[in-house]
């Protein structure tokens, strides 16, 4: 159900006339449940979420003026390492992993929002896993950039790295965490930052693997923007 179409369209008129086809409006409702629906639905189309706002208004850049609500899920991940902080000898992000179909690790992203005492600590809970070689660990390989089109390995080259120094302390993949994430990319990966919960000394490496996370049903974004 599509509430004021029209003037959601008035309101834009002029305002997009340098601009080539196609233009796509977004659908907005007023109902909660059409809103749930959508919320469950679109996330199968690679959206984040639904924002809630009144109709009329637009965005509002570096103003709180409307609410992004975004899905949340959570899995246990193995920690096998970590990079330091760029303001000292310090955790600045952890390097997460899942295990794949064939038993092996694949990097899957990192969690990195810690309080500054918070990585300090981290440093030193996790200095027995700390391995002096890169021998002998899962992602051993992750200098080679070969290697990075057979698995996901950290420090992936990339448009962002530039010139970014993509080194990292290796760890025994032995220590589990649960983190909370919102959506996959491509099943593979978390597509933003992981957010650190708690640790799980209840659980194995082995067990984290790719089967615990749940993936939405797919869903065409052309049906969305009715194209």
């Amino acid at each position: 159900m599509d509430v004021g179409l029209t003037e959601r369209r008035e309101l834009l008129t002029g305002e997009l006339s340098g601009v080539t086809a196609p233009v796509h409006l977004a659908p907005a409702t007023t109902d909660i449940e059409v809103a749930r629906q959508w919320f469950e639905e679109y996330e199968g189309a690679g959206l984040d979420g639904v924002i809630a706002k009144p109709l009329t208004v637009r965005y509002r850049p570096d103003e709180r003026a409307m609410f992004k609500i975004k899905h949340e899920r959570t899995a246990d991940v193995v920690v096998a390492g970590y990079r330091l902080h760029k303001s000292g000898p310090v955790v600045g992000s952890l390097l997460l992993g899942l295990y794949d179909e064939g038993g092996a690790l694949q990097h899957v992203g990192v969690s990195a929002a810690f309080p500054m005492k918070r990585r300090a600590e981290l440093v030193v809970e996790l200095e027995p896993l700390r391995m002096d070689d890169v021998r002998g660990h899962p992602w051993a390989a992750w200098s080679d950039e070969a290697a990075h089109e057979k698995a996901r390995l950290p420090g992936a080259p990339s448009r962002w790295s530039g010139r970014k120094d993509l080194s990292w302390v290796p760890l025994r993949p032995e220590r589990v965490a649960e983190v909370a994430y919102d959506h996959m990319e491509n099943g593979q990966r978390f597509r933003h930052t992981a957010r650190f919960r708690r640790w799980r000394p209840d659980r194995t490496p082995e067990s984290c693997t790719y089967a615990q996370l749940e993936e939405p049903v797919r869903y065409d974004l052309a049906e969305i923007l009715g194209s």
